[in-house]
């Protein structure tokens, strides 16, 4: 195993957005978006760990390089089926955040989870997936809509 040496690559902007579903009884994000569970705002931790878990993400995957972010924005939004959570990263340097934007979704969901175990242990997080990554040799990439 090695850190791929990313020295004598050039600092580009780079953007990566991933996403997550969170499913979950219809009771219980109906009291999410109510703001009546009894930890706190699920919504407003939900954001901040995705934020603090994007930071982080070096710390706890392996070779993954540490790099300035420029900005993280995390969404949490009601859909059918539960929540739905997209993260946008963002940087100015010379390796991507798709790894962080993938790590801040999934720190989202399980902050989600662990404030609301108690109404519903049957949550499922499900479809953790890159949506979209520019910048850096390799351009675009951009998902293909449909089932994932």
């Amino acid at each position: 195993m090695k850190m791929v040496d990313v020295g004598d690559k050039p600092k580009t902007e780079r953007v990566a957005v991933a996403t997550a579903l969170l499913r979950m009884q219809s009771s219980t994000r109906e009291r999410i978006l109510a703001g009546t569970v009894e930890k706190g705002d699920v919504l407003a931790a939900a954001r901040l760990a995705g934020i603090m878990a994007a930071k982080r993400t070096p710390d706890f995957i392996p070779l993954c390089h540490p790099i300035a972010l420029s900005g993280v924005e995390v969404t949490v939004s009601p859909v059918d089926a539960g929540l739905a959570v997209r993260v946008a990263v963002r940087t100015v340097d010379r390796t991507g955040v798709e790894m962080e934007a993938l790590t801040a979704a999934c720190a989202a969901s399980l902050t989600v989870y662990d404030m609301c175990k108690s109404l519903d242990r049957g949550m499922v997080l499900d479809a953790v997936q890159l949506e979209h990554k520019s910048g850096g040799r390799s351009g675009t990439w951009e998902r293909e809509s449909g089932p994932s």
